[in-house]
């Protein structure tokens, strides 16, 4: 009875030891290329891509066995509750899948608990994407670095929000050939330009200027003089007299 629960026992651990290699040579993680993308970067839930394992596999002969794709692994998104950095993977991006032990299909269906969907484990079926590994220079981007950050993009840049503030501690550099501005346009301080005004008011609309003004140089309206070189007719109807006005 004694040899018999050894033999035993000694199967039991030879199985065990056995099965913790396979798990060890299934688990881990692939380097793999995105093949497809549920999502192309609008506002909306995280998403899946399907992606291909890089790394062959070999024959008895060392030949080259390609994985075949693997198919709707959740990818990896920056995101706590409601708040996002939304920069979802696209097609030859090359990241890493990350293979889950269990079957996770009913936790992917559901977004919340949920028993193991098989009895599978250490498939790659079952893996999750996090992308950024061996991908090129990007043509849009926000840096960091020494000199501080840039916000870069080669189309346009976008901010929404009910309230928008920048608070500058020594100036405020707009470069640009032309700027607009929809809405009223408030400045608490000294308005200064350079290259002189230009302006029109709808019909109707007058522009009024509340408080002393003080103009330095000449004045024209309508192409007369209306500074200090003005002058009004003579009583009589004819010629100019007077002081200049």
């Amino acid at each position: 009875m004694a040899q018999r629960d050894r033999h035993r026992a000694g199967r039991d651990r030879a199985h065990a030891e056995a099965h913790a290699d396979v798990e060890v040579l299934a688990m881990g993680e692939r380097l793999v290329e995105v093949k497809a993308v549920t999502n192309a970067g609008s506002v909306s839930p995280v998403g899946f891509v399907d992606v291909l394992p890089l790394v062959n596999q070999l024959d008895g002969s060392d030949n080259a066995m390609p994985h075949g794709v693997i198919h709707n692994l959740p990818y990896f998104r920056l995101q706590g509750g409601a708040n996002a950095v939304i920069i979802d993977p696209q097609v030859g991006d090359i990241g890493l899948a990350v293979i889950e032990d269990r079957d996770i299909s009913s936790v992917k269906a559901n977004r919340g608990p949920a028993n193991p969907g098989s009895k599978r484990i250490f498939d790659m079926a079952d893996g999750l994407y996090i992308g950024g590994f061996l991908n090129g220079a990007p043509s849009q981007y926000v840096q960091f670095s020494a000199a501080g950050i840039s916000v870069v993009s080669p189309t346009k840049v976008t901010l929404q929000a009910p309230l928008v503030e920048v608070d500058a501690s020594t100036s405020f550099t707009v470069n640009s050939p032309q700027s607009g501005f929809r809405g009223t346009v408030i400045v608490q301080g000294l308005l200064s330009w350079l290259a002189g005004m230009t302006g029109s008011a709808v019909s109707g609309v007058a522009s009024l200027i509340s408080g002393t003004v003080q103009f330095i140089g000449s004045i024209t309206s309508n192409g007369h003089a209306i500074d200090n070189t003005h002058q009004h007719p003579n009583s009589g109807g004819s010629g100019l007299g007077g002081p200049p006005q």
